[in-house]
């Protein structure tokens, strides 16, 4: 017989918990978010350049959408790509 600390499983033990998603503007306090700061803006798109999800990012409504409409300034602005192959 196997042993206690011979057992093996066919897959892997959940070790991690999942963390909570929270709006990061709101824990920080921002109540702005600049157009013109592309670095951050690139946090919140993948790798074509898409606009990420709330349900990933973990904004809340209210940001999510002022961080749209900021995406979409910084692309009419040639600082930020429409469309892209590989961003990050």
């Amino acid at each position: 017989m196997a042993k206690s600390n011979e057992i093996k499983y066919l897959t892997a033990i959940k070790t991690e918990t999942n963390r909570k998603k929270y709006c990061r503007f709101k824990k920080m306090g921002i109540r702005y978010i600049d157009y013109k700061d592309a670095e951050f803006l690139k946090k919140f798109l993948n790798e074509q350049g898409r606009l990420l999800p709330r349900r990933i990012t973990g904004n809340s409504l209210k940001f999510q959408r002022k961080v749209a409409i900021a995406v979409k300034k910084a692309r009419q602005m040639a600082l930020l790509p429409t469309i892209t192959d590989l961003l990050k």
